[in-house]
């Protein structure tokens, strides 16, 4: 029994010791597949990561890529607006903005030491944009046409009617001292007299978008600006004086 008996738990032990090397070696093969299959997840965690950063790096260059597009599309048509119309003016940007929300003025970067002066016009190419009301030597003061104190002489291009241009609050204009009897309808486009001796005649300051014939004297117009304030960020100064203000300077 005992020479039966040996071999039996020969077996019974290698059986067992089998038994533990199929669990310890199943044991080191999942540890190692879970080990590999982490290195894996940590390198595509890793690329993902790489790729993230470049896909954003593009996307930060594209925005700038596209602010300068339209910085260099800006410029051209102030240098066209420039070219083409006849005036002496010199580019200017805006360098700051008032904080009252009924006082609307900003900073531009030019000043008394590139000519500029007090009551000269500021232009854009969609438009009027208002006035130099200050002048430093290197900054100066503009008082935008939708400041509550600011007016600029205004004409129908259809009809020829004349009035006054003013703020009509928040961001629009209202056009006063038209007569209830004039030609005045939604859609004319409304561009400066040139009669106040600041702003040069023929500039768009927006367009009619509503008429209130009403029952008084004068009608109630509603003007939409040609020029978006909130975007402006380089302007025209006219340095040329319309002839109605140059013929009232001291000599």
């Amino acid at each position: 029994n005992s020479a039966a008996g040996l071999p039996m738990l020969r077996v019974a032990t290698f059986g067992g010791f089998a038994e533990l090397q199929r669990l310890v070696t199943g044991t080191v093969s999942g540890s190692q597949s879970l080990w590999e299959t982490y290195v894996e997840l940590r390198g595509v965690r890793e690329e993902n990561s790489q790729l993230r950063r470049e896909l954003q790096a593009l996307q930060i260059r594209l925005q700038e890529e596209r602010a300068l597009g339209q910085r260099a599309g800006d410029l051209r048509q102030l240098l066209e607006l420039h070219d083409r119309g006849g005036l002496d003016t010199t580019a200017a940007e805006i360098i700051g903005a008032g904080a009252s929300p009924e006082f609307r003025t900003v900073t531009i970067d030019k000043g008394s030491s590139d000519g500029i002066r007090a009551d000269m016009a500021v232009i854009s190419p969609a438009g009027l944009v208002g006035r130099v009301i200050l002048s430093s030597g290197r900054a100066s003061k503009v008082q935008l046409l939708i400041d509550r104190n600011a007016a600029a002489g205004a004409v129908i291009e259809r009809s020829r009617v004349q009035g006054i241009v003013l703020a009509g609050g928040a961001d629009d204009l209202r056009m006063d001292y038209v007569p209830g009897t004039a030609d005045v309808q939604p859609g004319d486009l409304v561009v400066t007299s040139g009669i106040d001796g600041i702003f040069p005649k023929g500039f768009v300051i927006g367009t009619v978008e509503t008429v209130d014939r009403g029952s008084g004297t004068y009608h109630e117009i509603g003007v939409r600006p040609a020029v978006d304030f909130s975007r402006l960020e380089e302007v025209l100064v006219v340095l040329t004086p319309p002839p109605a203000a140059e013929a009232q300077l001291p000599r």
